[in-house]
């Protein structure tokens, strides 16, 4: 049986080691298979995360969490698997507890912030009875808001938080959710540095798809430990479709190339890639490497 683990050590040795491990939305089945596969094939930890949005499409946050479980039983995956609510608001959180996912993020930067806090902090109790890592958000990471991204995260709101026992912090420095629109000024490495030197938990890169490189790269070196990624592997998958209908495989009848599992296929495949490609920029090691180098002890991967 197929077990989730908090992330708790896995970020750590992140935050200490200066690598990053990815956190990948799933939107369905194949979304699910193919993040599956690339974290096996390369033998690295991986966390699994799903919007609101994606669990309403996908029927529930309690469906969500047994299509994970069950696929990670039948593909028989061997390396440690965080489940995480990604975004949620306080009742998303609660329900997401309850059900035993093994992280959730409570995102309250909507809220002023003694509420963000106040509620932050209730959700620290509920998640940390039973042993399940929580990460919140401080200032605005942007959302359509042009080149200069949203509201910086404060060096004092982060010691607030991470003094209120968050395991995680992501932190608004200019990054921006969905597509990176042209004139994009890049992540503002200050305000990161002053941060990361305030605080000593995991910080959190949002809205990874789209940063270049050399910018994630430096990020990680400064204290990024999690970086999400959702949008870069929609695109994969929306040009490898795009690719199988330009060829016409579709209309293949004799070869059945409108068989539902033959379309989403190539989609499928390339999300898997361009997994593997990340977690190259990202630096994660392989879970066999760390076990050799005794620097990852598995007995202590769910410990406070």
């Amino acid at each position: 049986m197929a077990y989730l683990d908090n992330g708790n050590q896995i970020f750590k040795d992140a935050r200490k080691n200066h690598y990053a491990v990815g956190a990948y939305n799933t939107n369905n089945l194949e979304w699910t298979r193919a993040i599956l596969r690339a974290a096996e094939e390369t033998r690295t930890p991986v966390l699994i995360q799903v919007s609101t949005g994606a669990a309403k499409y996908m029927g529930g946050y309690k469906i969500v969490k047994d299509i994970v479980e069950d696929t990670m039983d039948s593909m028989n995956i061997s390396v440690p698997v965080v489940l995480n609510l990604d975004h949620g608001d306080f009742e998303s959180a609660k329900e997401c507890i309850a059900l035993g996912y093994s992280s959730v993020m409570f995102d309250g930067h909507a809220l002023p912030t003694d509420e963000n806090l106040a509620k932050t902090k209730e959700i620290i109790k509920l998640a940390h009875e039973r042993g399940i890592s929580v990460e919140a958000e401080i200032g605005k990471i942007g959302e359509n808001q042009g080149a200069d991204g949203g509201e910086l995260a404060s060096v004092e709101d982060a010691k607030t938080f991470v003094a209120a026992g968050v395991d995680k912090l992501a932190c608004g420095i200019g990054n921006i959710h969905g597509v990176y629109p042209e004139g994009w000024k890049g992540l503002n490495f200050d305000r990161l540095k002053e941060i990361a030197d305030a605080v000593p938990v995991p910080l959190v890169l949002h809205g990874g798809s789209g940063i270049p490189e050399d910018q994630v790269k430096k990020a990680i070196s400064l204290g990024i430990s999690k970086v999400n990624i959702n949008t870069e592997f929609q695109l994969a998958f929306q040009g490898a479709t795009r690719k199988y209908f330009e060829a016409h495989k579709d209309e293949d009848k004799a070869n059945k190339g409108y068989d539902p599992r033959k379309l989403l296929l190539p989609g499928t495949e390339a999300i898997t890639d361009a997994m593997k490609e990340m977690i190259g920029w990202l630096g994660t090691p392989s879970i066999d490497e760390e076990l050799k180098n005794a620097a990852f002890d598995r007995s202590s991967l769910n410990e406070e």
